[in-house]
């Protein structure tokens, strides 16, 4: 990686930090809060919007990248898509659009996504190919809708995000490139990562101002058409990336599957993440949001390297890292019902 690429990468983080604290100055001004209420983990009113500067810092650099020739067009294309849903989240934060409206454009960007690059056509289970056909590209457009809602509901203490955000897009990045990877997916790694970084500045505990859908949302689409765009050239690279985001995919799905099994309204706030009552248990978000960081770097990160290393072994490798992490989210109470 040259002196260039990194370069690139800590001004776009600077410029994030920059355009964060515009955006807070704006919305303090203006009165844009995020209120406390029964179903929030702050206690305090706090700017909220902040994501818009991770949006418009990631989409400049990714025009440099695709305007250079280091980023694939189609990937481009695919990863465009992440506009739409900024700005559905956008007005979501507003309240100015309905579930029916945002699951529809959620819908028609993950399929906007999963048309430029294909789908998933195979998956590789312990150097066993597995063959999608029709089912791949409708797997596809499930997978980057979930993700970019497990993003959502995952954003609900100080930090918790961004800091997310910043090891997947870095981590995967830097697999990308060990593993030979040639369509720029750790470019935009870094395209990712350097402003979610930048952001982080202002939204670690505590925070100074919210991410909100519009970031949120944009993160977890971002995030899930590059694990795409990396497995389409590397089978390989999905049980990778779905090693790094371990943390939200164990929580959301676990918080998601018990709330269902009680009839819930699973779209409806909530605070019945294990996260979630691990920061009133322990009455820090700090706390909660530097255990997730630690299990992304010494837990997380290892196997997935694991899985470059030795591919043929992969999956055991993903059970091995999300089995214990299945444990730890039930005991810490993910999911479970809220008095």
């Amino acid at each position: 990686m040259s002196a260039e690429f990194w370069g690139l990468g800590f001004a776009a983080m600077l410029l994030s930090a920059a355009l964060t604290e515009v955006v807070r100055r704006v919305t303090l001004a203006r009165g844009l809060l995020d209120s406390p209420n029964q179903r929030s983990s702050h206690v305090r009113p706090t700017p909220r919007g902040g994501g818009i500067a991770i949006v418009l810092v990631s989409l400049a650099v990714m025009v440099a990248l695709a305007w250079s020739g280091v980023m694939d067009v189609a990937l481009f294309r695919a990863l465009a898509g992440g506009a739409a849903i900024a700005l559905v989240g956008h007005l979501d934060d507003r309240g100015r659009i309905g579930i029916a409206g945002r699951f529809a454009v959620h819908v028609a960007a993950a399929s906007w996504a999963t048309w430029c690059l294909g789908g998933m056509t195979e998956l590789d289970w312990n150097g066993s190919v597995i063959r999608l056909g029709f089912w791949g590209p409708v797997l596809s457009v499930l997978c980057i809708v979930w993700a970019l809602n497990l993003f959502n509901f995952m954003d609900g203490i100080d930090g918790i995000a961004a800091s997310e955000a910043v090891f997947m897009a870095g981590a995967g990045g830097l697999l990308a490139y060990m593993a030979g990877l040639t369509t720029g997916i750790s470019a935009v790694g870094l395209a990712i990562a350097a402003p979610s970084l930048g952001f982080l500045w202002s939204n670690w505990p505590p925070a100074r101002i919210f991410m909100g859908d519009v970031g949120s949302g944009f993160l977890g689409f971002v995030l899930a058409v590059l694990a795409l765009g990396a497995a389409r050239e590397n089978a390989i690279m999905l049980p990778v990336w779905f090693i790094l985001g371990g943390v939200f995919i164990v929580d959301a799905t676990l918080t998601l599957l018990r709330r269902l099994a009680r009839r819930e309204r699973f779209y409806e706030a909530h605070r019945s993440h294990a996260y979630q009552w691990l920061a009133r248990r322990w009455n820090s978000h700090l706390r909660v949001t530097a255990v997730c960081v630690a299990l992304n770097v010494l837990w997380l990160a290892p196997w997935a390297w694991m899985c470059v290393r030795h591919p043929a072994h992969a999956g055991w490798y993903v059970v091995a890292a999300l089995g214990p992490l299945i444990l730890l989210a039930a005991l810490a109470g993910s999911g479970r019902r809220e008095s």
